[in-house]
């Protein structure tokens, strides 16, 4: 098995990931692996949970979140967690935790950087940083840990940079790190090793004059926080700089040629962090875990792409970050991401050119030296990524075109796509796997509710969290807007949302946490607003109509068009995921979405031509029910009908 903690908490045993359900159960299987191998007594584990004021039953709950360990660990849980008297051991074989496996590799690198085996140096510390895939303990809930162990880790992967960096240095390598050092200095300007570090790797490039700079940057930094001039390490360095003292220049091995554009390290580490509480997807995860497994990355030399498409607030971007950290760790060159804001309510959607600058500065090409013209910065992005093992986000997409130019050459790179078309041309003409996201089933619902609202609350009240789960449509957003609003108001019976849920004309109004990315009608507004007049009046006339689901001759009917036209509008909307195709020929939506089309409807079209419509296709299903059953029982005696309405197409 594999257990990562340099991230958020990841367990894998071969290639399958195997969940640990948020939370304290998560909190519990983190505190353990920091102490793999080792004695946790009960009371530190409560600690880790509660803080210095554990419940009265802190003991029995530990006992609970074990048990569940175990068995999500599977047939080797038992063995895997050992009981001991007043508390738990671990255990975890050499090579399995991320943790010790960084320690083990960064303790190699400074053994060889005493041995003067720079090259070892260089390769041991750069495979301790690949094993970093963002914030270490990222979804881990503990007060505990995030004070005690993240900055202890943050420290050591520091450590580990400035390591390899001056073992770059030694290597002649100080063009490709000049960048990077900027980057450390700016972002932990109190540690002087690493501003001593920019300032040789500046003067060794030939930039004595930005090195000087270097030093009373620092110095200006140190005096106003610390109120206290540098230390020995950089006066002294400043000194030999001022002198031109040969003892700085590269000896016994020829310094390479510095690359205007040759990309830094460390590599960048831009995803955004995941949701602490993803429920559901198992079959979305195991596709896209088949899609990176059956294309080897790293052999096939085509690249990978997997365009992730589904309605406004249907958990497009969760599934792609969650999915994203999960396998962050077979992307040793690092991950980018960029939201394109196709779907903003600003209506100006990134551009490609501004994508790509902003993922050259990621890479830590220095602004003087992008190009100027944006064919040239496209040709710099490809170049800097062949060859790389690369996960880049292109979260929230209008379209193909917007996506094209940011697809690397690199076979070994990865490309997920968020966007609510389908982006059917990116599956058409670059390979693209399309994955569509529908609402959560019931259960997930019920699961997704239970974990935002705590499990004491949802057990209280089994059949409120059903029915809120039921009115939410299983929407991921609906689901925590509604979560939030209970949060809110903790002394409120469930029941009493769930009663205020159940009136349609105030649900949009009570799933509104007063933010636009967290308003289920804002959201959907998104989508809306980018229609055509035609398909818009489409989706709001489907708002009105009757039934639960409609095929092409209905809708023909219900807007009083031709049915060639009303085919193209219901693919129009079901390319926005503003309805779907459930079974071939037949139309739906969800309860939200007809609740907003309806009020669409009722703020847009006058009361007159609401009601031709409904009489429209009410006219529709009266004449084709009259012909069928005609064609049932030709024997029937006929029933006298009016002709339909002008628009109405009997069937």
């Amino acid at each position: 098995m594999e257990f990562g903690l340099l991230g958020p908490l990841v367990v894998r045993r071969g290639d399958t990931v195997v969940p640990v359900r948020p939370g304290k159960q998560r909190a519990v299987l983190a505190a353990l692996l920091l102490n793999a191998n080792r004695f946790v007594p009960v009371e530190e584990l409560a600690e880790t949970l509660w803080g210095t004021a554990p419940p009265p039953s802190a003991r029995v709950t530990v006992q609970n979140y074990v048990a569940r360990l175990r068995k999500a660990l599977g047939a080797e849980g038992r063995s895997r967690i050992d009981t001991q008297t007043g508390g738990y051991v671990i255990r975890v074989a050499a090579g399995e935790l991320d943790v010790t496996q960084f320690e083990v590799l960064l303790r190699a690198a400074r053994q060889a950087a005493r041995d003067g085996s720079w090259d070892d140096v260089a390769a041991q510390a750069g495979a301790a940083l690949a094993l970093w895939r963002g914030e270490p303990l990222a979804d881990v809930e503990s007060e505990l840990l995030a004070v005690r162990e993240v900055p202890r880790l943050a420290d050591l992967q520091l450590r580990a940079l400035e390591t390899r960096i001056e073992a770059d240095l030694r290597l002649g390598r100080h063009g490709e790190v000049a960048g990077e050092l900027r980057q450390l200095a700016a972002a932990h300007p109190l540690r002087e090793h690493l501003h001593a570090l920019l300032m040789l790797g500046l003067y060794r490039a030939g930039c004595q004059a930005e090195a000087l700079a270097a030093y009373q940057a620092a110095r200006r930094v140190l005096v106003e926080e610390l109120g206290a001039e540098p230390g020995p390490e950089l006066r002294q360095l400043h000194q030999q700089i001022l002198d031109a003292d040969p003892a700085l220049t590269l000896t016994g091995r020829a310094a390479p040629a510095a690359s205007a554009a040759a990309p830094t390290w460390p590599p960048p580490r831009q995803l955004p962090a995941a949701m602490a509480d993803f429920t559901g997807r198992g079959a979305e995860l195991a596709a896209l875990t088949q899609v990176l497994d059956q294309t080897g990355v790293g052999g096939l030399g085509t690249v990978v792409i997997s365009a992730i498409g589904g309605t406004a607030g249907v958990g497009k971007t969760a599934l792609a970050l969650h999915f994203a950290h999960q396998v962050a760790g077979r992307f040793g060159d690092g991950q980018l991401h960029v939201n394109l804001r196709g779907y903003d309510p600003t209506g100006s959607p990134a551009t490609s050119a501004a994508a790509i600058r902003g993922f050259l500065e990621g890479l830590g090409v220095p602004p003087e030296r992008i190009p100027a013209s944006p064919e040239a910065q496209a040709g710099l992005y490809r170049s800097l990524l062949s060859g790389k093992r690369m996960l880049i986000v292109l979260d929230n997409a209008r379209d193909e075109q917007q996506v094209r130019p940011l697809l690397p050459a690199s076979p070994a790179s990865l490309v997920l796509v968020t966007s609510r078309n389908q982006l059917s041309g990116l599956a058409a003409a670059d390979g693209a796997r399309l994955i569509s996201l529908d609402v959560l089933t019931h259960a997930e619902a019920v699961q997704l509710l239970t974990a935002r609202l705590g499990a004491h609350r949802a057990v209280a009240e089994p059949a409120a969290v059903d029915r809120i789960a039921s009115l939410c449509a299983g929407l991921p957003l609906a689901l925590a807007v509604a979560a939030a609003r209970a949060a809110a108001r903790p002394g409120f019976p469930l029941s009493a949302l769930a009663a205020e849920l159940a009136d349609s004309a105030v649900r949009l109004d009570a799933l509104d946490a007063g933010d636009p990315v967290s308003s289920v009608r804002a959201v959907l507004s998104w989508s809306y607003q980018q229609l055509g007049d035609e398909p818009a009046r489409m989706f709001r006339l489907l708002g009105i109509h009757p039934g639960p689901d409609i095929t092409a001759p209905a809708a023909a009917s219900l807007g009083g068009r031709g049915q060639p036209q009303a085919r193209r509008l219901l693919r129009d909307l079901a390319r926005a995921h503003l309805i779907t195709e459930h079974v071939p020929g037949r139309y739906a939506f969800h309860d939200l979405l007809r609740a907003y089309a309806a009020e669409q409807a009722h703020s847009t079209d006058s009361e007159s031509s609401r009601r031709q419509a409904t009489g429209r296709v009410l006219d529709h299903y009266l004449h084709t029910a009259a012909r069928g059953a005609f064609l049932l029982d030709p024997a029937m005696e006929p029933v006298a009908l009016d002709p339909p309405r002008p628009g109405a197409a009997a069937g």
